[in-house]
């Protein structure tokens, strides 16, 4: 049985939980779009992600939320708000970022892949669930002309219902992450529900200053063998980091019910961190990284050197197993003689260092890469809080 101080921590919490407005976060990934909205202030009802090596390493971040391995195209509104438990009418939020490899500039670019029907799903839902605010994110190319009617035709299933803003296109580096990443931003509410929003809010909380590759690295051991393959191998010591506002999110800002618990006592007490697995280089490919400048591009593997001073570029998630399975390039250390680790490639995103990610490493430079930067969800949704939650607009 429960002592009874643990019994009254776990009823206060669920207390909590039902006083925060709620969102349902769909093609959610690893959770940075969840991580974000959790940090803001919201409770994740449900979580929709159909890749199960994905909605494991979710389950691990987010034990205590409803978790549905479920395609999208198999789910209507009132199916995803059972799953939610949440009655008809009482969703604060839909969020989530439909697959983009039909939309981005690196792809094949073609107007009638399939996975661009998951762009006008999300609507579909956003319509049947009636939530009081959306926010659908995407790569840039969604935003060209090629494009239009795909926008226009999913748009056109919640016109009317609700305030839509233009679409916003959000660097991660003015949110404080240090990736150049940009991404566009669709975002709409009702109006009876939210007060009224501009584009103008979203440039408030963006960040003062700049974070560099080297200030998101620090306290990462640069020493990694190649032999470090395992999720076991990969778990080691850091030393601890500068206190900035970045750190703070690095190290903290575990928002209530959210985090594996032994992975965070492990962090919390023994500052060990996972993800710092190696990569095999041969002699040659070693000695081509080593005689590469900041911000120079190897000609055969097409990596950059990371510029200490610099940001880290858009990192790729390579492709699926049903396409080849291919691996992302990924950037060249700073001043190592190989490619990142997943723990590296977490940082440059903006995850923390107590958060999960698969046990491999192709899996885990995947989840990074297909992931929304948890800094930008959370002053996107943080914005959006503060509307919802202040005195209900005048009629």
């Amino acid at each position: 049985m429960l002592k009874k101080k643990e019994s009254e921590k776990i009823q206060q919490f669920v207390k909590e939980l039902s006083t925060r407005p709620r969102v349902i976060d769909l093609f959610a990934g690893v959770g940075g779009l969840s991580l974000g909205a959790a940090r803001a202030g919201f409770d994740v009802a449900l979580a929709v992600e159909l890749d199960n090596h994905a909605i494991a390493a979710h389950k691990i971040n987010f034990p205590q939320i409803t978790h549905l391995a479920e395609n999208i195209f198999n789910l209507d509104g009132e199916k995803l708000l059972a799953h939610a438990g949440v009655a008809k009418g009482e969703l604060d939020g839909l969020i989530g970022g439909p697959p983009c490899q039909g939309f981005s500039v690196i792809g094949y670019r073609s107007v009638v892949d399939p996975r661009n029907n998951l762009f006008h799903k999300f609507f579909e839902l956003v319509a049947e669930c009636r939530p009081k605010f959306f926010v659908a994110e995407n790569v840039l190319g969604i935003l060209d002309e090629q494009y239009l009617a795909i926008r226009e035709k999913a748009l056109a299933l919640v016109r009317g219902q609700y305030i839509l803003l233009e679409p916003m296109r959000l660097k991660a580096n003015d949110f404080g992450a240090p990736t150049s990443r940009e991404r566009a931003f669709f975002i709409g509410y009702r109006q009876d529900s939210v007060h009224k929003m501009t584009s103008l809010d979203f440039d408030a909380v963006k960040s003062k200053r700049s974070v560099t590759v080297e200030e998101a690295l620090q306290g990462l051991p640069s020493h990694i063998r190649s032999a470090w393959i395992t999720m076991e191998q990969g778990l080691r010591k850091v030393t601890e980091m500068r206190k900035t506002d970045f750190s703070e999110r690095i190290v903290n800002g575990i928002p209530q019910g959210i985090g594996d618990a032994e992975s965070i006592r492990r962090f919390k007490e023994e500052m060990i961190v996972s993800g710092c697995m190696g990569t095999r280089h041969s002699a040659e490919v070693q000695a081509r990284y080593q005689s590469l400048k900041p911000g120079q591009q190897d000609k055969t593997s097409k990596s950059v050197r990371l510029k200490l001073d610099g940001l880290c570029p858009t990192l790729r998630a390579g492709t699926a197993a049903d396409k080849g399975s291919y691996q992302a390039v990924r950037p060249i250390h700073p001043t190592a003689s190989r490619v990142i680790t997943p723990r590296e490639a977490a940082r440059l995103q903006g995850f923390p260092d107590w958060f999960q990610f698969a046990p491999s490493k192709w899996h885990s430079f995947r989840q990074i890469g297909n992931s929304v930067s948890p800094f930008v969800a959370e002053a996107v949704l943080s914005v959006i809080y503060s509307k919802l939650i202040a005195s209900p607009p005048h009629k």
